[in-house]
Order: C-alpha cells, then sequence, then structure tokens
C-alpha cells in the first residue's frame, strides 16, 4: 500500500492552478461545483487505491476550518 503524498508535488503548481481557475470562467455556481465534483471523481478513478482516498477525504476534512467541513 502507498502513502498519500501530502507534501508539494506538483510540477509547475501555479500553471496548474491557473489552468484550473480557467477550467471555471463562465460557469455558474452549480456548473462550476458540477466541474469539481467530476475532476474528483475522474482523480480518484486515477488513484483507485481504497486506502490512499480514504486517506485523502479524512486529510481533506481535517484540513476544513475546526474539521466542519460545512
Amino acid at each position: 500500500m502507498s502513502d498519500l503524498i501530502t507534501t508539494p508535488n506538483i510540477s509547475d503548481p501555479d500553471g496548474f492552478y491557473a489552468e484550473l481557475i480557467a477550467a471555471h470562467d463562465g460557469l455558474g455556481d452549480d456548473d462550476s461545483a458540477a466541474l469539481n465534483a467530476r475532476l474528483v471523481l475522474i482523480l480518484a478513478n486515477h488513484i483507485g487505491d481504497r486506502a490512499i482516498l480514504a486517506k485523502a477525504l479524512n486529510a481533506a476534512r481535517s484540513s476544513s476550518p475546526s474539521g466542519d467541513p460545512s
């Protein structure tokens, strides 16, 4: 089993961020949320390892203010 990588690991992170923001250009809130959901599912499918995905969910949840996802 692999470990979840939480240290910077994206080559050209600024370029990726710009692409991510550009992908949302012209979208309303609902379409933007749907894009994010599709992206998460595509990346989750690419990762494939349920243990890693569980760690990622826990990391995302715990990094929200007070650990509260709302």
